[in-house]
């Protein structure tokens, strides 16, 4: 499965590398199976129990990403080691009705959403009798829509605030004022009605006044449907998961569905019988491998590899990079030094069997300071430093 536990801990989120190594956090109503997935993704051994609030400090767990990519280009240089991108997952106490107002362990909540980058939003979507729902019954929607409804409060009070400032502003006379108060207004008339941020359709002008408030609803959001072992070879039968994926799609949302229960598991085996158990169940990928990538992708994040016999890595930077803030990723002074960048994409490469042979066909080439890295570039930077 490629998943190894790089840190774990308990705690605050400190800016700088929530952003550097992208923070996703798993949210959702208490006993959903939140802790379930963290202790998978991490082999970390969060505790996970049959109550609510059991998660009340968050669990942070650095997992790498998965990427076959890497593997291959290992063994065709004759790697000495090979170093995934990484990511950090986030396991936060469930959120009640009325955390807006500190219900439950509600300011908890809400402080531990601000501090991420992005939000996987577990639902659960199976009955077991013996684990108990803080609602008293499975009905995915409405615990989308509970914690929608907790996250608009909050941000409606931000809001709110906004506007009592703007007020002052509207006698200096400043034209950009009326505009923001117009945009202010149709966000709380969407907020008052449960509706997020992200789903009221937000021009880019529109939405450059909203970035100082930093919205909770304005988080880009993925769900997980988690459902029962027997379900998870093919769950598009299951009604609960398909009215997540109904509703998600209003938001252009993706739904990943797993089977907590069966990850947990999974994540416990070595990796050959871990794909023999997949196989057994149907299945061609865990379903933590694609939470991950899908978390990866949610976060605006993508890769590019070096690679030399010493080590083929990925490193991380965020889609639509150019070339020279690439190269500062390793070091700061091969972002001043940059001169080009030499590329060839992952799959010319692998085609071609060498960068020799690549290089004869004309696949590899020399980019500039203005060259928009792709996902897969496997590149040799040119400085002078």
């Amino acid at each position: 499965m490629g998943l190894s536990r790089a840190s774990v801990g308990h705690g605050a989120l400190d800016g700088p590398k929530a952003i550097e190594k992208g923070c996703i956090a798993l949210a959702g109503n208490p006993n959903v199976g939140k802790s379930t997935l963290f202790n998978a993704i991490t082999k970390a051994g969060a505790e996970a129990a049959n109550y609510p609030f059991c998660t009340i400090e968050p669990n942070v767990g650095v997992v790498d990403v998965p990427d076959k990519r890497l593997s291959v280009l290992g063994e065709m240089v004759k790697a000495k080691k090979i170093v995934p991108a990484a990511m950090r997952f986030v396991d936060i106490a469930g959120l009640v009705k009325g955390a807006s107002k500190g219900e439950g362990l509600g300011n908890k909540f809400l402080a531990h959403i601000r501090e991420v980058d992005a939000v996987a939003q577990v639902v659960r979507c199976f009955e077991d009798g013996n684990i108990t729902h803080v609602e008293g019954s499975i009905d995915p929607l409405r615990d989308i829509e509970i914690i929608n409804t907790e996250l608009c409060l909050a941000d409606m009070e931000s809001v709110e605030k906004r506007q009592e400032r703007l007020v002052k502003l509207l006698k200096t006379g400043d034209k950009k004022v009326p505009i923001e108060k117009a945009v202010l207004d149709k966000v709380l008339a969407g907020l008052s009605e449960a509706l997020p941020a992200r789903r009221l359709g937000l021009t880019e002008d529109e939405l450059e006044f909203l970035k100082e408030l930093h919205l909770l609803t304005m988080k880009p959001v993925l769900y997980v449907a988690n459902v029962s072992e027997e379900e998870v070879a093919d769950a598009s039968a299951n009604p609960h998961v398909q009215a997540v994926v109904k509703y998600a799609a209003g938001e252009g949302a993706e739904v990943i569905t797993v089977s907590a229960k069966m990850e947990s598991e999974i994540a416990e085996l070595p990796d050959e019988e871990a794909q023999e158990f997949l196989a057994m169940a149907g299945l061609e990928e865990a379903g933590l491998d694609r939470l991950i990538k899908a978390g990866f992708k949610l976060l605006g994040l993508m890769t590019y590899i070096t690679a030399g016999e010493i080590e083929v890595r990925a490193w991380t930077i965020v889609r639509g990079t150019k070339a020279p803030q690439a190269a500062g990723k390793i070091h700061t002074d091969f972002e001043r030094g940059f001169i080009r960048a030499e590329i060839v994409s992952y799959n010319d490469l692998v085609e071609c069997g060498s960068k020799a042979a690549a290089r004869d066909k004309g696949l590899v080439r020399l980019e500039g300071k203005e060259y928009v890295m792709q996902d897969g570039d496997v590149v040799l930077f040119r400085l002078n430093v």
